[in-house]
This record gives C-alpha cells, sequence and structure tokens, in this order.
C-alpha cells in the first residue's frame, strides 16, 4: 500500500476540469515557479497536517473521503489531483486511481510534466497511471527553454516530450497558459506556442490564464521572496490578444 503525502484538498472545485471536482493538492514539487500560487505545496519534507509539510493518507482513506461528495458531481465531475506535483508520487497516483476508477469516478491530473521520462520502471508506471486516467491539465509555461528555466527552474525538453508522449496515446489534454507580462505576454512566444499546439491531435481546451499576485500574502507568511512582486496582471486587451494567437475559440469541447 502506497502512502500519498498531500497538503489539503478542496471538496467543490469548478476550475480543475469538468464538472464540479474533489481537488487533492499534492504536497512536493520540484519546479520552483515565479508565479506559483501553492508556494506551500512545494517542501517534500515530512509531517503533518498542521504545517507546509503536508500529510500522509493512503489511497483507499482518500477516496473514502471523495466519495462523500460524489452525488454534487453530476455527469460531468470528478477527482482533480494537482499540487505541488502528482507525477513525484507515482505509486500513490497509480492505486488511488485505479481505486477510483474501479469506483466509476471521472480522473483528472492538473500537472506541470516535468517529471515526466520515458526510461524504465519510471515510464512503466507512468503508463499504468494513464490507462487510469481520463484527462490532463497541463501547461506550457514558456516555449523557449532558456526562458523557461529561468521563469520556473527547470527546462521544458521533458515536458515538451510529455506533450508528444500524451498525444501519441491520444489522452486528451486542456492546455492552461498563465500570461506574465515581460515574461510569457509576448507575440513572439505566443505564436511559438500556438505552433506547438497545432501539432498535437489531442486538445480538447486551451485557456489563457491572466497572472495575478493573489498568493503574496502566502509567501510573505512563509517568508519566501515573491519575484514578481511588482509586476501587474495584463490588461484585457493583452489577455485578447492572447486568446487570438493561441486560437482558444477552435477548441470548443467543455468550453464554459
Amino acid at each position: 500500500m502506497a502512502l500519498g503525502r498531500i497538503n489539503k484538498f478542496e471538496t467543490f472545485g469548478s476550475v480543475d476540469g469538468p464538472g464540479i471536482r474533489f481537488v487533492v493538492f499534492t504536497q512536493g514539487c520540484p519546479m520552483r515557479c515565479k508565479f506559483c500560487h501553492n508556494p506551500e505545496t512545494w517542501s517534500f519534507g515530512s509531517g503533518d497536517a498542521a504545517n507546509s509539510a503536508g500529510y500522509e493518507i493512503s489511497a483507499g482513506d482518500l477516496l473514502a473521503k471523495a466519495l462523500r461528495y460524489k452525488t454534487y458531481w453530476g455527469k460531468d465531475g470528478g477527482i482533480t489531483v494537482s499540487g505541488g506535483e502528482p507525477l513525484a508520487q507515482l505509486d500513490f497516483m497509480i492505486e488511488f486511481f485505479e481505486l477510483a476508477k474501479a469506483s466509476g469516478v471521472h480522473t483528472c491530473i492538473d500537472t506541470s510534466g516535468v517529471t515526466f521520462s520515458r526510461n524504465g520502471a519510471t515510464f512503466e508506471k507512468i503508463e499504468r497511471l494513464m490507462k487510469a486516467t481520463d484527462l490532463l491539465l497541463v501547461d506550457i509555461k514558456h516555449i523557449d527553454g532558456a526562458a523557461h528555466k529561468e521563469l520556473t527552474g527547470h527546462g521544458n525538453e521533458n515536458i515538451i516530450d510529455f506533450f508528444r508522449y500524451l498525444d501519441e496515446i491520444r489522452k486528451p489534454i486542456w492546455i492552461r497558459h498563465v500570461l506574465v507580462p515581460g515574461i510569457s505576454d509576448n507575440d513572439e512566444a505566443l505564436t511559438r506556442t500556438r505552433d506547438f499546439i497545432r501539432t498535437l491531435s489531442n486538445v480538447e481546451r486551451v485557456e489563457v490564464l491572466p497572472y495575478h499576485a493573489f498568493a503574496l500574502g502566502k509567501y510573505a507568511e512563509l517568508g519566501i521572496d515573491y519575484a514578481l512582486k511588482d509586476t501587474q496582471s495584463p490588461s484585457a486587451e493583452r489577455v485578447a490578444n492572447a486568446n487570438e494567437i493561441l486560437e482558444t475559440d477552435k477548441y470548443t469541447r467543455w468550453k464554459k
């Protein structure tokens, strides 16, 4: 039995996949995105529910908590696992989602794809997990590798490969792109992102998420410097421009 380390869960999520979702936030992420709004989920350290290192729970116990809310999900809802980085806990995710599918639950993973590998046991586990996963929420934080590393601390090579893999296996994805002024909000990067998305056949939805600094208070509480504290949210005109370049209106399935 694999134990998962989680930070928290939400019982009525409405923006993390189709329908109403039970959303699990896993504990631990290797990336340090400058715009991250969940810095409390970064640490992989041990602890309990009262601190930022999360707490451990079995897949069966977590599913039991989720199923209490199943009547609210309707035909489209289900469980979404976010983070942190869910794919950093493959053994737990496999057990959790296989149990969920056995209970007739729609399963979704919100992941950066940063831990993806086509090698050895890791790839075998990813393949098994994908068989129990209905949908993935993914994002291209920056299409340029060097800019991606500056923004997140990691390059994007294995993330791009993860997108390719999901296309190969025809696994449905929603792409969400955070629009950050001075970083990802430039037409050249947006055009390259659009051109990459055009090569994929498994995209159900593309969404532009305007950057905001709502998590600034969390960083202050945790004593972490917020690198983008002087960055403003993009204007409505720039959001509309990004939507036009990324052709978000082309992807109409599950449109809200």
